[in-house]
C-alpha cells in the first residue's frame, strides 16, 4: 500500500506584513516544549525521590516483594507511554492535534493534583500512586505524540531542524533535569514532586487553549481501527511488562528470564505484534502506517531512534549507581544525600544534550540530516567508550568531560533525527509518525533499562557473592548471616545505592547482625568505605559488559542512520507553493530533496 496524501489547503495565518504566522510558530515551540519538558521530567524525578515518598507513604522500597512498587513506579509511565503514542497520534491524524495535545495538558495536570493527595499509606499507597503515574503517563502520551506534528506544521522545511532540535533535547534533558529536581523537592516535602506540575500544567493548558490553532487537517474521516489498537496494547503491554519483571529475581535465579510468565510474555507479546503489523497492512485506515517504512528516511531514522534510546536509556540508572553507591561515599558523602548529589555530578552530561541539540538541528536545516545524526552516534560511543575505561573512583574532571560528550553525541544526533523523520512523511500522517517516532524511542529506554540491569546483575552475580560473604566475615558477621545477605539478589543491592541508603544497613537489618557486633566492626561496615571498596570489582566487570553493549548498539545506529541518503522532504501534491517545497510528487510517491 502506498502513501496516501490529501491535504487541504493551509489556513492563511499571516497578517498583511506576515508578522502574525512568524509569531505563531515560535508560540506552538515555545508551549510544546514546555510540555515535553513537564512529561519528561516526571518519567525521572520519582527515581531520586523514591526513598521520600515510600518513607512518606511508610512503605519499605527494600522488603521482600516490595521491589515489585519501585519497578512499577518507574516502568509503569514509560510503558504507558510506549503503548499509547501511536494511538494518540493517530486519533491526532483523525480529530485534530491540538484538541488531543491540549487534552493530554488537562489529564496530566489532574493527575499530578491525584498523585499529591495520596490518602493511604504501605501498599495501598503505592498502588495509588502507580495507578495515577499511569493515567499521568496517559496525559504526558497525548503530549508527546502530538507535539512534533505541531511543531513539522507550523514550520517551514528550512527551519524545522532547529524547532524540533530544540523540543527533543529540551524533552531528553528533562530526563535528567528530573533527577536532580526530584533530590531538591524531596527534601522539603514528597508531595512537592508531584506539585510542581499544578502551576505549570495549568498555565500551560489555558496558553495551549488561547493561543494553539489546527493547520493540517484532512479531506476525509477516517475509521478507528480497533482491532489495530487492541492488538497494539496486548502485545506492548505484554513485551514490556515481561521486561520489567525479567529484572527481579525468580526462583534460585538472579533474574526472572527463565519464568514462565516472563517467557510468556516475551514470546506471546512478540508473536502479537507480528500479527499485529500484518494485520495494519490489511485496514484501511491503519493505526500503525506500515506504508511509511518505504519511505528510506523514515525507516532508518526510526531504527537509528531505536539503537539510540537503548545505548542510553539505561545510562542515567548506571551513572546514579555509579555515583550515589561507590564514588560519592568514598569521597565523604553520606548515603542519604548521594542520590541528589548524582544528579548534580551528572548535570555536564545535561549541558551537552542542550549545546548539541540546537546548533546541530539548525545545522541540519543547512546541510542535511545524515552527517550530524551519524556523527553525533559516533561521538556518543566514544563517549561510553572512556566511561568503561575509567577507573571506579575517578577523578571527577575526566568524568565530567566524558559525559559532556557523550550529551553532545547524543544531542548531535537527536535533532536532525527527529526533523528528518518528520519531514519525510506526508501531512495528514504526521500525527502517527510523531507516535510512531515516539513508539521506538520510548520502547528503546524501557528495553535498556531491562537489558542494563540484566547485564549489570549477570556480572554482579559472578563475583559479589563470595566477595561480600567474605568481607562480612572478616568483619566478624556470623557465617549464617553472611550467607544470608550474601544470597540476596544483585537487584536488592543496586537499588539501595540507587534509592540512597545504607547498603550494608539495609542488608543487614534483618538479619540483626548488627546489635550483636563490637561497635567498631559495625562502624566500619555501615561506614563511607567498606561498601564502595567491596563492590567496586563487580560492579566495574558489570560496567564492562554494559558499556559494551552501549558502544556496539551507537555504531550500529550510526550505521544505520548513515544508510538514510540524502535530506529528505515530502512534498504534498495539495500544498500550495512554498519557498521550502519542490515540484510535487506524483500521488503516492514522495519527493526528495537534496541538500
Amino acid at each position: 500500500m502506498g502513501v496516501i496524501s490529501r491535504r487541504q489547503p493551509e489556513p492563511e495565518l499571516r497578517t498583511s506584513d506576515g508578522q502574525q504566522s512568524d509569531r505563531y510558530k515560535w508560540i506552538a515551540l515555545s508551549n510544546t516544549t514546555l510540555s515535553i519538558t513537564m512529561a519528561t521530567i516526571d518519567g525521572s524525578i520519582v527515581i531520586i525521590a523514591m526513598p521520600a515518598i515510600f518513607r512518606g507513604i511508610h512503605l519499605s522500597p527494600l522488603a521482600p516483594g516490595n521491589i515489585t512498587y519501585v519497578l512499577w513506579m518507574i516502568m509503569g509511565y514509560l510503558l504507558v507511554q510506549a503503548v499509547l503514542v501511536v494511538t494518540l497520534g493517530r486519533l491526532g491524524d483523525m480529530f485534530g492535534r491540538v484538541k488531543i495535545y491540549n487534552l493530554g495538558f488537562v489529564v496530566f495536570t489532574l493527575a499530578s493534583i491525584a498523585l499529591s493527595l495520596d490518602p493511604f499509606t504501605g501498599g495501598h499507597a503505592a498502588l495509588w500512586l502507580i495507578l495515577w503515574r499511569v493515567v499521568q503517563a496517559f496525559g504526558g502520551a497525548m503530549l508527546m505524540a502530538n507535539s512534533a506534528a505541531i511543531l513539522t506544521d507550523a514550520f517551514p522545511a528550512r527551519q524545522r531542524g532547529m524547532a524540533l532540535g530544540i523540543n527533543q533535547i529540551a524533552g531528553i534533558s528533562g530526563q535528567f533535569i528530573g533527577l536532580l529536581l526530584g533530590g531538591l523537592l524531596a527534601a522539603w516535602d514528597w508531595r512537592a514532586v508531584f506539585w510542581v506540575n499544578v502551576p505549570i500544567g495549568v498555565w500551560g493548558t489555558i496558553w495551549a487553549y488561547r493561543s494553539l490553532r489546527e493547520i493540517s487537517t484532512t479531506t476525509r474521516k477516517a475509521r478507528i481501527d480497533w482491532a489495530g489498537n487492541v492488538l497494539f496494547a496486548v502485545g506492548a503491554t505484554s513485551l514490556l511488562a515481561a521486561i520489567t519483571y525479567g529484572i527481579q529475581p525468580y526462583g534460585g535465579h538472579t533474574t526472572g528470564w527463565t519464568s514462565p510468565l516472563v517467557l510468556t510474555g516475551l514470546i506471546g507479546g512478540a508473536a502479537v505484534l507480528i500479527i499485529f503489523g500484518i494485520v495494519e497492512t490489511k485496514i484501511a485506515d491503519p493505526m500503525f502506517q506500515m506504508s511509511l517504512f518505504k519511505i528510506r528516511a523514515f525507516a532508518a531514522g526510526n531504527a537509528a531512534s531505536l539503537m539510540s534510546s537503548m545505548a542510553r536509556g539505561g545510562l542515567q540508572f548506571m551513572l546514579v549507581i555509579w555515583l550515589a553507591g561507590i564514588w560519592l561515599p568514598l569521597h565523604g558523602y553520606d548515603y542519604t544525600v548521594t542520590p541528589l548529589w548524582a544528579g548534580i555530578y551528572m548535570l555536564p552530561l545535561t549541558a551537552g544534550f542542550l549545546i548539541a541539540g540546537p546548533i546541530s538541528g539548525y545545522l541540519s536545516d543547512r546541510f542535511g540530516a545524515r552527517p550530524f545524526a551519524t556523527a553525533g552516534l559516533l561521538v556518543a560511543a566514544c563517549g561510553f567508550t572512556g566511561l568503561m575505561l575509567l577507573p571506579i573512583n575517578f577523578p571527577y574532571p575526566v568524568f565530567a568531560s566524558i559525559i559532556f560528550v557523550n550529551g553532545l553525541g547524543s544531542g548531535l544526533f537527536a535533532s536532525p533525527n527527529t526533523s528528518s523523520i518528520m519531514s519525510s512523511v506526508p501531512a495528514e500522517h504526521r500525527g502517527a509518525a510523531s507516535g510512531m517516532r515516539s513508539v521506538f524511542m520510548n520502547s528503546g529506554m524501557s528495553l535498556s533499562i531491562g537489558f542494563f540491569f540484566s547485564l549489570m546483575i549477570a556480572g554482579l552475580a559472578a563475583t559479589l557473592s563470595k566477595t561480600l560473604s567474605a568481607g562480612l566475615r572478616a568483619q566478624g558477621v556470623a557465617a549464617s548471616a553472611a550467607a544470608h545477605v550474601a544470597s540476596l539478589p544483585p537487584v536488592s543491592t543496586l537499588f539501595s545505592a540507587l534509592l540512597g541508603y545504607n547498603p550494608i544497613r539495609s542488608m543487614l537489618a534483618p538479619t540483626g547482625a548488627l546489635a550483636r557486633l563490637p561497635a567498631r566492626n559495625a562502624a566500619i561496615l555501615t561506614g563511607k568505605q567498606f561498601f564502595p571498596n567491596l563492590i567496586s570489582g563487580p560492579f566495574h566487570h558489570g560496567l564492562v559488559i554494559v558499556f559494551s553493549a552501549a558502544i556496539a548498539m551507537s555504531v550500529l545506529g550510526a550505521l544505520i542512520s548513515f544508510m538514510r541518503g540524502k535530506q529528505f522532504y515530502y512534498a504534498d501534491p495539495a500544498a500550495p507553493p512554498v519557498e521550502d517545497a519542490v515540484r510535487p510528487a506524483p500521488a503516492g510517491q514522495p519527493s526528495p530533496i537534496a541538500d
